[in-house]
């Protein structure tokens, strides 16, 4: 008898630690995805080039943590939201969010989730130029509006000084193809310029009025690198990757700021995120914070029914979860910075929100 309440006492034990741990489900106690089970599945998303060299990196820890491999095509965030709208693939991802348009062409409401803060640097192609150049807005704007067209020009060398700049034609590199990365950069040169407002404005395919495209972030980098003269426009990760130098740009509230200061691209960002997660933090008021620093997004369709394997969209909306919460730990280390909690805050309640069948996958 004794021997028999022994081991009750070891399998009452037993049963309530199971209990306490749970079933090893995402969910809003935990930041966790499923381990490795008997299920694995391989999901696909496709879009912006801005962070896939953060998404590479997640979705290899990810794949090491769950046996779920993410294939991911960094095609641009036009491309991605042609992708997800095609139904072809899992999640889309974008640096710009979608239009009403395109929401329309989707069928069905579209989830945007912010998954990192990223800065679009200025970075250029000069030999013997030490100290790392200044801009502002209006002398960027007019560079790429085809008014200043020489690397000596008065506007630059003003804000130089002591520099000696070559007598040499700029080479403007832009992206040809339908870029978030060109959506947030032409976002910031409508709010800074005027005349660009006026002429050109926002877009993910602008029409630019000179200089040569490259595809997607790695296409504008190479250029760059390889063209002498070349000013371009890239993500600070791609930069980082091919050792090219990036400038400081006037913010506005009239200091320069270095984007590979990370604590100033985060500080961008450091505003109010709407319920929608679609929030502007392109020029912001922060003194000391980066003013061309941009979020982007993961997009998911907010009922997953469609799709028609329940387990496999659970495993995409784990595989979010993640990237939101335990996932951050990656951001800094590759030069993008951790969402701010407000933003992890929302992009929870909008997980919560996704569907199959009408029931939430997340309680």
């Amino acid at each position: 008898m004794k021997k028999f309440l022994i081991i009750l006492t070891i399998l009452s034990t037993i049963t309530a630690l199971v209990s306490a741990t749970g079933s090893g489900e995402s969910g809003p106690n935990s930041s966790q995805p499923n381990t490795k089970m008997d299920k694995m599945f391989d999901l696909s998303g496709a879009g912006a080039t801005f962070p896939a060299p953060l998404y590479t990196v997640m979705f290899d820890e990810y794949s090491k943590l769950t046996g779920n491999k993410v294939n991911y095509q960094a095609i641009g965030s036009g491309g991605g939201i042609k992708q997800l709208t095609a139904k072809t693939v899992n999640f889309g991802a974008s640096d710009a969010p979608m239009k009403d348009s395109e929401i329309a062409a989707a069928g069905a409401e579209v989830i945007h989730i912010p998954t990192c803060i990223g800065a679009i640097v200025i970075s250029y192609n000069l030999t013997g130029i030490d100290p790392q150049l200044r801009f502002d807005g209006t002398t960027i704007a007019n560079v790429f509006l085809g008014k200043i067209t020489k690397w000596n020009d008065p506007a630059i060398t003003a804000l130089n000084p002591g520099v000696k700049l070559p007598d040499m034609p700029i080479a403007v590199i832009h992206r040809s193809d339908s870029s978030g990365t060109s959506y947030n950069f032409t976002t910031y040169l409508t709010k800074v310029s005027p005349e660009w407002a006026a002429k050109i404005g926002t877009g993910k395919s602008p029409d630019w009025p000179v200089g040569v495209g490259g595809q997607g972030n790695p296409g504008v980098a190479a250029n760059i690198k390889q063209v002498p003269g070349a000013l371009g426009y890239i993500e600070i990760a791609y930069a980082r990757q091919n050792k090219m130098p990036v400038a400081q740009i006037k913010n506005k509230a009239g200091n320069f700021i270095d984007p590979g200061n990370l604590s100033a691209v985060a500080l961008a960002a450091d505003v109010k995120f709407p319920a929608d997660a679609k929030v502007d933090i392109v020029d912001s008021d922060a003194a000391q914070g980066y003013p061309i620093s941009a979020t982007t997004w993961l997009l998911i369709y907010k009922d997953q029914t469609f799709y028609g394997n329940k387990d496999k969209c659970k495993a995409v909306v784990d595989l979010f979860w993640w990237i939101t919460h335990d996932g951050q730990k990656f951001n800094e280390t590759v030069d993008y910075a951790k969402l701010p909690p407000a933003a992890v805050k929302v992009a929870e309640n909008l997980l919560k929100s996704i569907v199959y069948d009408g029931k939430p996958f997340i309680q």
